[in-house]
C-alpha cells in the first residue's frame, strides 16, 4: 500500500476507534454522555479528511466540520446535503469539554449527534475504495 493509502485508511481507523469509544462510552448505568458526544465530532472530522487526503484537497488544521464539508462538497457533489448535519456536530469538539453552565448533553442529544456521526462515517467510507475504508 502506497503512503497516501496508508494514511486514508490511518485517518479512517481513528475515526472508527472513535465511533467505537462513542459507543462504549454511551453505554452502562453511568454513561459519560459528554465525552462519548466529543467522539462523535472526532469521528466525523476524522473521516472527512481521510476523504480529503484520498482526493488530495489539503486543508489547515481546524476542527471546524462546515469548513471540512465544504471542502469535500466542492469536489464531490454528494456531500452538499451534510453540510448542515455537521453544523450540528461541529461544537461538540470543545462544548462539554470543559466546565461550564451544563456539563453533559441530554441522551436525546447524544443520540441525534451519534445517528448523525455514524451515517456520515457510512457514507464516507462509501465513497471510499475498500482498500482504506475496512476495518
Amino acid at each position: 500500500m502506497d503512503a497516501k493509502l496508508s494514511l486514508v485508511r490511518k485517518w479512517i481507523m481513528k475515526a472508527r476507534r472513535d465511533l467505537l469509544s462513542a459507543k462504549k462510552l454511551a453505554r452502562g448505568k453511568d454513561p459519560y454522555l459528554d465525552t462519548a458526544i466529543y467522539h462523535c465530532q472526532q469521528l466525523a472530522e476524522k473521516v472527512i479528511k481521510g476523504w480529503l487526503v484520498y482526493h488530495d484537497i489539503s486543508f489547515e488544521k481546524t476542527h471546524d466540520l462546515r469548513l471540512l464539508m465544504i471542502l469535500a462538497s466542492e469536489a464531490e457533489p454528494k456531500f452538499k446535503p451534510w453540510v448542515d448535519i455537521v453544523v450540528q456536530i461541529s461544537p461538540y469538539a470543545t462544548a462539554y469539554r470543559y466546565p461550564g453552565e451544563v456539563l453533559e448533553p441530554t441522551e436525546k442529544e447524544f443520540l441525534q449527534a451519534f445517528k448523525n456521526a455514524s451515517t456520515l462515517y457510512e457514507f464516507v467510507c462509501s465513497l471510499l475504495p475498500t482498500v482504506v475504508s475496512a476495518p
